[in-house]
């Protein structure tokens, strides 16, 4: 690791750093192989799904055998444990007490004559969650999607999730999916779980917007369905930035910056930046120590060989912060004394923890946000999955008499100055008399 530890300023920059920073958030490679699924599944449905299935995943899965039954969903939740549900309902009411506390609410102000001005939100009718599977049973993502949708007033939420080589799915995903309040799930990952839910099949009604993280290629496939379905964000392969001024100890960051690389794809990134040198080596140390008893080190050790864990040195805070802007990361830890003072510097990450006691896991896990959030550098431009996601937004507009009457000379003017004159005498015509 200490072959990793470099030194940065704005003034002066590394060529080490600067290619860290220019991960794609798309990887166009994939979107070739997506699109020609997609195409098919679009144009022939289900026979397209399970050929896919049989393709990508390995296994022949016939369309009867796709969602799974009430049966299914009270045997898994009887293989759960009592600790597992405790801490499944846990998680679950602490996300909804977040998604309720931020909700959007219809509101309304008086217009200068009498009228009403305003916005109102309604639900979707029917959205898809996409769970990724892969190498873990990410039950919290279940929860950090669904969970919002059902607080949202959704009625038909659909999830899609991977099976294991039987078609089997895992009970805690599939309790935590139940408790959130999905109203169907398949068991269906992949490019064909997106085709799935935004073309849908003979027995599958499409949804109208899909949420959820997932890999390269549903990352890939959810960007070529954006116009048939609705979009959350880019949500691919996870990662961290830790900006430390020292403070914290040495062995609490490097917990935290392989809590994202253990994830198993291999494309994930960890980004230490640090005022102290000693402190980066200190982290460097206790990672390689962490390592040896890390039943996933092996999958970290992957994101160490692709250079995806990198340990900076700034002259200042100041600086520090600059660079994690740049690097616009999915999360964003402020391990220094004083958090609430630099937060101000910080304007691109999808979630930002505060203080030695915020680990990343909290919010991956428990703390009530949503984890699905921007990569790829999209926190510069996306913001992280919040229960407004689920609701459409409409704006509400009720001219009095005098309303109209008042604005009509504006009205008129820029119906001249567009060259829409049926636009200005729609308006005009309502003070005429036969």
């Amino acid at each position: 690791m200490a072959s990793r530890i470099v030194t940065w300023s704005p003034r002066a920059r590394n060529a080490r750093v600067e290619a860290f920073l220019k991960r794609p958030a798309f990887d166009r490679r994939a979107e070739a192989v997506a699109r020609q699924a997609l195409d098919q599944i679009r144009l022939q449905g289900e026979p397209a799904v399970a050929a896919c299935v049989r393709k990508y995943d390995g296994i022949t899965l016939p369309p009867a055998a796709w969602r799974v039954g009430a049966d299914e969903l009270r045997a898994a939740a009887r293989q759960v444990t009592a600790t597992d549900r405790a801490a499944i309902r846990e998680a679950h009411r602490r996300i909804a007490t977040f998604a309720r506390a931020g909700m959007k609410r219809n509101w309304f102000m008086a217009s200068p004559r009498g009228g009403r001005l305003g916005e109102r939100f309604v639900p979707f009718e029917r959205v898809g969650a996409y769970i990724p599977g892969g190498q873990v049973p990410l039950v919290s993502t279940a929860l950090m999607t669904v969970t919002l949708a059902h607080v949202a007033g959704v009625p038909e939420i659909v999830a899609c999730t991977p099976g294991d080589r039987d078609g089997k799915l895992n009970p805690m995903l599939l309790h935590a999916l139940h408790v959130a309040g999905a109203t169907e799930i398949y068991r269906i990952g992949g490019i064909q779980a997106i085709g799935l839910m935004a073309y849908g099949t003979r027995r599958v009604a499409h949804v109208q917007k899909i949420v959820g993280p997932g890999g390269t290629f549903v990352t890939a496939a959810k960007r070529l369905v954006y116009g048939d379905v609705a979009l959350d964000l880019v949500a691919g392969p996870s990662e961290i930035a830790v900006l430390s001024d020292g403070s914290v100890p040495a062995r609490c960051v490097a917990g935290d910056l392989i809590s994202q690389a253990e994830h198993g794809t291999g494309w994930e990134k960890a980004l230490l930046v640090t005022t102290s040198a000693a402190h980066a080596r200190d982290v460097a140390a206790a990672m390689e120590h962490q390592l040896t008893t890390l039943p996933r080190a092996d999958a970290v050790r992957r994101v160490v060989a692709a250079g995806g864990i990198l340990l900076v040195v700034v002259r200042s805070l100041a600086d520090g912060a600059d660079l994690c802007n740049r690097f616009a990361p999915e999360h964003l830890e402020l391990m220094v004394r004083k958090p609430t003072a630099l937060l101000k510097a910080i304007r691109c990450a999808g979630a930002v923890f505060l203080g030695a006691w915020t680990p990343e896991s909290a919010g991956d896990f428990v703390a009530g946000p949503s984890h699905v959030l921007p990569t790829g550098g999209a926190a510069a431009m996306f913001s992280g999955l919040t229960v407004d996601d689920f609701l459409r937004r409409s704006s509400i507009i009720a001219f009095s008499r005098a309303d109209l009457w008042d604005t009509l000379p504006v009205i008129e003017a820029f119906g001249r100055m567009e060259r829409l004159e049926g636009h200005a005498r729609s308006a005009r015509l309502r003070f005429e008399t036969d």
